[in-house]
Formats: C-alpha cells, sequence, structure tokens
C-alpha cells in the first residue's frame, strides 16, 4: 500500500486543488493512504478534514513584507517545521509527496528530497515563485496550468496538466434553474457573482459600496456578493437600512457550483485555482488581480486570458472608480459576453487532477513500489 503525503494550502486556491488531486488518486488505487501537512492556523486544518482526510501542521508562516519586524520570530518558525516536518516524514514514511503550493510545502518537500523521497511540485501560477524555483531543483516533476514555464523550470521536468478543479463544477451547465431557487433569484434578471474569497477581497468590496446605488437602479440586474468573513460586519453595518433587494450579501459560498450556474458575470480576484474553475465552468469574468502577492502573480495569471480575449481585466486601483460601470456595461453587450465565455471554454482542463494523480503514481513505480 503506497503512502503519499500532500502538503500546502494557505488559501482555498491551493486547498481544494489539493482535495481534488487526493480524491483522483484514491480513485486510481483505493488502497492508497494519504495524509495532508498544512500550516497551523490556516483555512486547510479545518478544510481538509471536512473533506475526510487526516492532516498534520507545521508552525510555518509567510514573510510578511509590509511590516519586517514581524519576521523576526521567523527563523525560529522555520526550523521548527523543518523538524516536525521531519518527524511527520519519517512515521508516515511516504513513497511520494506532493506540494501544491502554500507556507507548508516548502519545509516539507525540503525534507522529503534530502530523504531522498519522489516529489511532484503542482505550480498552479503563470509566474513561479521563489520557494518552488529552488524546490524545482531537485524536483522529479512538475505539473503546470501555463505554457512558457520553462522560464522557471527545467523543460524535461515540465507535464502540462492545468489546474485541478472541484468535481462539482464540471456539470454547471444543468443546474440553471436549481442555483436560482437556491439564492432566490429571478430567473428574468440577468446575474452577476462577485468573488471576493473566503476572507474577502477589500477593493472589491469598496468597488460595490461605492455604487451600489447604479446596481440598485438597474433594474434588469441582479448580484451574489461573497464579502468574506473580514468585511460581514462592516458591510453589514454601512447598508443598514438601505433597499438593496436586488444584491444578495453573503460572508460565504458553500455551494459554488450553484454561484456559477446562477452566473451571467463572474468578478473575481485573479487567484490561479479560480482561473481554472472560470475555465470549466466557461463563465465570462472581470478579473481584478490582487496587488498583493508576490511577484505581482495575479497580474501575469490575468493577462494569459486577456491576451487571448477570455477575460476583461481592471486593475486594483482603478476598480472602485470603474469596475462597477464596466460590468454593468458588459452585461449589456450579448456578443461580447457570448466570445469571452466561448474563449475561455476553450481553455478548460477538466482532467487535471486526474492527470496529476497519474504522474504521481508513476513516480512511486519509477521506486519499486508495490501498490
Amino acid at each position: 500500500m503506497a503512502h503519499i503525503i500532500i502538503s500546502g494550502g494557505g488559501t482555498g486556491g491551493h486547498i481544494f486543488p489539493a482535495i481534488s488531486i487526493a480524491r483522483a488518486l484514491q480513485d486510481a488505487n483505493k488502497s492508497i493512504e494519504i495524509l495532508f501537512v498544512g500550516a497551523e492556523g490556516r483555512m486547510e486544518m479545518e478544510k481538509v478534514p471536512s473533506a475526510g482526510y487526516a492532516i498534520k501542521g507545521l508552525p510555518i508562516a509567510g514573510i510578511q513584507r509590509n511590516a519586517l519586524w514581524k519576521n523576526v520570530k521567523l527563523p525560529f518558525k522555520i526550523l521548527r517545521s523543518l523538524n516536525k516536518a521531519s518527524k511527520i516524514i519519517s512515521d508516515f514514511k511516504p513513497d511520494a509527496v506532493v506540494g501544491v503550493g502554500g507556507y507548508a510545502s516548502a519545509p516539507v518537500l525540503w525534507v522529503a528530497q534530502n530523504k531522498g523521497i519522489p516529489t511532484l511540485i503542482q505550480e498552479q501560477n503563470s509566474y513561479a515563485g521563489l520557494s518552488n524555483k529552488l524546490l524545482a531543483r531537485r524536483a522529479k516533476k512538475i505539473c503546470v496550468a501555463y505554457a512558457g514555464m520553462e522560464r522557471f523550470f527545467k523543460k524535461r521536468k515540465i507535464i502540462f496538466t492545468g489546474n485541478p478543479v472541484r468535481q462539482d463544477l464540471q456539470n454547471v451547465g444543468n443546474l440553471r434553474s436549481q442555483a436560482l431557487a437556491h439564492f432566490g433569484l429571478d430567473a428574468n434578471k440577468k446575474t452577476i457573482v462577485i468573488l471576493g474569497g473566503s476572507l474577502g477581497a477589500r477593493t472589491l468590496n469598496q468597488s460595490v459600496l461605492a455604487h451600489w446605488q447604479k446596481i440598485v437602479a438597474t433594474k434588469q440586474i441582479q448580484v451574489i456578493w461573497q464579502v468574506g468573513k473580514l468585511y460581514e460586519k462592516l458591510i453589514a453595518e454601512q447598508l443598514k437600512n438601505k433597499s438593496i433587494d436586488n444584491i444578495h450579501i453573503v460572508s460565504f459560498i458553500q455551494r459554488m457550483d450553484y454561484a456559477f450556474a446562477a452566473a451571467d458575470l463572474v468578478i473575481s480576484r485573479a487567484g490561479a485555482g479560480t482561473i481554472s474553475e472560470l475555465c470549466v465552468v466557461g463563465k465570462p469574468c472581470i478579473l481584478v488581480p490582487s496587488p498583493n502577492v508576490a511577484e505581482d502573480h495575479q497580474t501575469k495569471n490575468a493577462m494569459a486570458l486577456v491576451q487571448k480575449q477570455a477575460a476583461v481585466m481592471v486593475t486594483d486601483i482603478a476598480a472602485p472608480a470603474t469596475l462597477i460601470h464596466t460590468a454593468l456595461h458588459l452585461l449589456q453587450d450579448s456578443e461580447r459576453l457570448q466570445g469571452l465565455a466561448k474563449n475561455i471554454a476553450a481553455l478548460a482542463l477538466p482532467d487535471a487532477a486526474k492527470e496529476i494523480a497519474q504522474k504521481v503514481l508513476q513516480l512511486i513505480d519509477t521506486q519499486g513500489v508495490k501498490k
């Protein structure tokens, strides 16, 4: 029986693809035992067990670029994480380790490589981060979602698989009526879905708050607005006693398949996981890249779609003034919406998780492990 560690997390963009890979591995071989390793206090410590998998946490954290004094304890956290990762690997004895990005991924893959355990990196973004570039030197395979990644990795190691997406997003086209009923929406109105992630996106929220009256005045549209846990109370206070019947505010969307099924237009950050999901569901979108990410990789992710006329991009700095106007104008242009939907759907790679799982199993076969 093979043992596999999947390490990483921090955001849903890392966690949900990781869970998809785990399920694809077990679909291929029911006897595989999987252990997740994440970062203590991060959302993977909740989401992974709720998906039915065991997880261990490391006391790792990322570099605080906006408050350098907060990094004083970081070297000690890295050392403790390396020691704990070493113990986890010694106890679990994995036959392969998969890194999906996020704080915990680096120490786990580093230790595994030092112990001679084969590792596979799943690089989601169009611009590789520093950790993955360093870890790639000893990784056996690197699964990528964008062309041109030989800029960062050895070409012989690269496998173009795309990013894994949640399995329930494969057939959202058949769910529109259930989705509208789930959210209490009007079938005769066009729907904008605004996704700020589980915690929320300040710029997206500010953009709606600045122009909510324009949305309300546009009677033929309705909005599902995921504001995030961090902003839920603040937004509720600011819109208290306001008439916003066509704006449905939610902290977190549990049924993302329904949200995509209901959407005529999606507004979102440009995380690689979200973009992959938008490709699979084939929805026209406006992407607002977060400026608060390493190497500005979300802008690079978004531009990869914009260059193929598969998305519209609004910069973070311009969004509060222009985002809602851009969205309302785009909804009136049916021909452009159809073109965006066609072009983004052409980029979909729905079998990514299955392909990555097969590459992991091939690594184990190469090591001569009996499954």
